[in-house]
């Protein structure tokens, strides 16, 4: 059946003229630009509103200014009564100490899981795709209560600590994957010359492991980046906010709303995800293409 078809494809590209495929090609990509253009549409939207004049913001339905503004800017940098530098810095501190978290921790859970041989191995590597299954929300509360009795509430430590415990099954199991990948005859050829199973960890399998771990990190920097819900339950002071926090500081119920600030620190708030993902988007690439994969 899949000769037929092959046959029939080969008939149907000979049928066509050489201006008909350049023809059909043309719209292809007419057509992936169009999409493009209309999945790009909201970002566009926003870059151009957060340099609007505030008057102008809902109610020109051009997506170029009339005039270009930097009022809000400088609005939503200086407006508050913290600096929005200072939720920049503690979303990096935050995010930067979880990607180092998550990569050291889960890295080394994985490693064992892949190429240790202990008791109820399989057991405890079941219990740890179990908790994938978990909503977040069923785990909040006791979480609450442990860091309200060791004061951590309205720190850094409840959103921090956790990823040097590998608490993320997800990159566990990513690069269980990977690491199954690997030759085992490397780790055999390092056990005769003497090496221990921490010598080959850091020896060997991190430097083969670069595309997994620059995956994980890049995800991880992502989503805590991004996260509210977290600083939203442990931090309560203004100075202790992150990005997402303070962007929330702009929009109020009761009272004025600065919509000109909001738009403009939401596009700056996109600027660093936006590099870190360019910087490592060849590793990212890599990563998930041969996870799981045997070479």
């Amino acid at each position: 059946m899949s000769d037929v078809s092959n046959r029939l494809t080969v008939v149907g590209e000979r049928q066509l003229t050489p201006m008909q495929r350049k023809l059909i090609s043309v719209l292809t990509h007419v057509a992936l630009l169009a999409v493009s253009v209309l999945m790009l549409y909201p970002l566009l939207w926003l870059l151009a509103a957060s340099f609007r004049p505030e008057n102008e913001i809902f109610t020109s339905a051009s997506i170029w200014p009339s005039s270009w503004s930097i009022d809000s800017y400088i609005r939503g940098w200086n407006g508050l009564r913290t600096s929005f530098g200072t939720f920049y810095i503690n979303s990096f501190i935050i995010s930067g100490l979880s990607v180092l978290g998550n990569v050291m921790a889960c890295s080394m859970a994985a490693y064992a899981f892949a190429r240790l041989d202990f008791k109820f191995k399989n057991f405890w590597f079941a219990m740890m795709l179990m908790t994938l299954m978990l909503p977040y929300q069923v785990t909040l509360i006791p979480q609450y209560v442990l860091f309200r009795q060791l004061g951590w509430v309205n720190t850094f430590l409840p959103l921090v600590v956790p990823k040097f415990l590998a608490a993320d099954g997800f990159f566990i199991f990513l690069m269980v994957q990977f690491f199954r990948g690997l030759p085992k005859e490397l780790d055999e050829a390092a056990q005769m010359d003497g090496c221990s199973p921490w010598r080959i960890y850091w020896k060997i399998i991190i430097p083969l492991s670069m595309p997994v771990l620059a995956t994980a990190a890049i995800f991880t920097f992502i989503w805590t980046w991004d996260d509210f819900f977290g600083p939203l339950i442990y931090l309560s002071e203004m100075k202790t906010y992150t990005v997402m926090l303070g962007l929330r500081t702009f929009t109020d119920s009761t009272g004025e709303s600065d919509y000109g600030g909001l738009f403009a620190m939401s596009v700056l708030s996109i600027v660093p995800i936006f590099l870190f993902f360019l910087f490592f988007q060849r590793l990212l690439i890599e990563g998930i293409a041969t996870t799981g994969m045997k070479r």
